[in-house]
């Protein structure tokens, strides 16, 4: 009896182990060409953007001024100087400041819905950014560049990070939902604080730019804003790649983190330090750019699942196509350019309800 036992069992742990090998191996290959598509799609998107405005340049163009500007010089020059000086000057900071933004966005919304094990968190729903903002707005109002603007935002945007892990550790029978209602009381009390600036602003002078800045814009990009950018952004991003394999074992819980030899106090302790980085360079840059970091990772987790090894440069791949869409619009739909600000928020809500519903139909759970 034994042994017919062992001969009926075998073959079928065996094919169901094969079965198992060959679902990993076709989930490995569609997240490789979705990753791949994604990446085509923002090359494709940054040449079409770079050729769109009020001076049009065709595609061929923008790639031929491109190369020869990478030093590709026996390219033979079809294009005049206005096309040029529109792609090199004008476009090309202001579509890369966007990529970057919109990858920012995204991978810091990834890593707080892992940290905090939530799919509801954003850098918008735990108050990082209503914290940030005001770090900017108070550097505007006394006059300070934009390294004090960066520097006021991050420094804020962290401030609220530690708050609401702080405030997640007091005892309630719903953990998650003290996180989430402790950012919201974060948010709302930076959001009041913005308030108080914007009121002591000068109408004149400083109201208008702090409002114009509040809205989110990549109106004033630049070659030197890019590059105040892009320090901060590749530090949180290195950072966030390099341990995205210990998110995966962090969003399991502390204990299982613990069992397998790591440190999740500083383990979170880094990435929150990311995630601020992040965040405030984003913000100081761009100013507030909402629903980017709730709406992408969800998107991206619907199609390839909540592996972060893979889930991560997804979601920044695809916010950077999401924000620089977003942004060729708003510079294209009507004579008067609109805040990307606005067009995120008006889109990303609707998408997020939809996911939402779709998501929670049958009785299935938003992770």
């Amino acid at each position: 009896m034994l042994s017919s036992a062992t001969n009926t069992g075998t073959p079928g742990s065996t094919a169901s182990g094969v079965n198992a090998a060959r679902a990993v191996e076709r989930g490995g290959r569609r997240d490789r060409w979705f990753t791949a598509a994604l990446a085509l799609a923002l090359l494709v998107l940054v040449v079409v953007s770079l050729g769109l405005g009020r001076l049009y340049v065709a595609p061929a163009d923008v790639i031929g001024i491109s190369l020869h500007e990478l030093g590709f010089t026996g390219i033979p020059v079809t294009w005049d100087d206005k096309a040029h000086t529109a792609v090199t000057l004008i476009r090309a900071p202001r579509v890369l400041t966007a990529v970057l933004v919109g990858a920012a966005l995204s991978v810091s919304g990834a890593v707080l819905q892992a940290l905090f094990r939530n799919p509801l968190v954003s850098p918008d729903v735990i108050g990082v950014s209503s914290a940030a903002s005001f770090g900017g707005v108070l550097a505007i109002l006394i006059g300070g560049g934009g390294l004090m603007l960066m520097g006021g935002a991050f420094v804020f945007g962290l401030l609220a990070a530690v708050l609401v892990m702080a405030l997640g550790k007091i005892r309630t029978g719903s953990p998650v939902l003290t996180i989430v209602l402790g950012g919201i009381v974060v948010a709302a009390f930076f959001n009041a604080l913005v308030s108080l600036v914007t009121y002591l602003a000068d109408p004149y002078t400083t109201l208008p730019s702090i409002t114009f800045w509040l809205m989110g814009s990549f109106a004033s990009a630049s070659w030197g804003k890019l590059l105040l950018l892009t320090v901060p952004v590749f530090v949180g991003l290195v950072l966030v790649m390099a341990l995205r394999w210990r998110i995966n074992v962090l969003s399991l819980g502390d204990e299982e983190a613990q069992a397998l030899g790591l440190n999740p106090g500083r383990l979170r302790g880094l990435l929150i330090v990311a995630v601020a980085l992040l965040t405030a360079a984003t913000v100081a840059v761009a100013g507030v750019i909402g629903w980017v970091g709730l709406v992408i990772p969800h998107l991206v987790r619907l199609i390839i699942g909540p592996d972060h090894r893979v889930l991560i440069p997804a979601s920044a791949l695809l916010g950077g196509v999401y924000v620089l869409g977003m942004d060729t619009l708003a510079r294209t739909l009507s004579e008067v350019e609109v805040p990307v600000g606005i067009l995120t928020a008006v889109i990303g809500a609707p998408v997020f309800v939809t996911v939402l519903i779709q998501r929670t139909r049958g009785g299935r759970t938003l992770a």
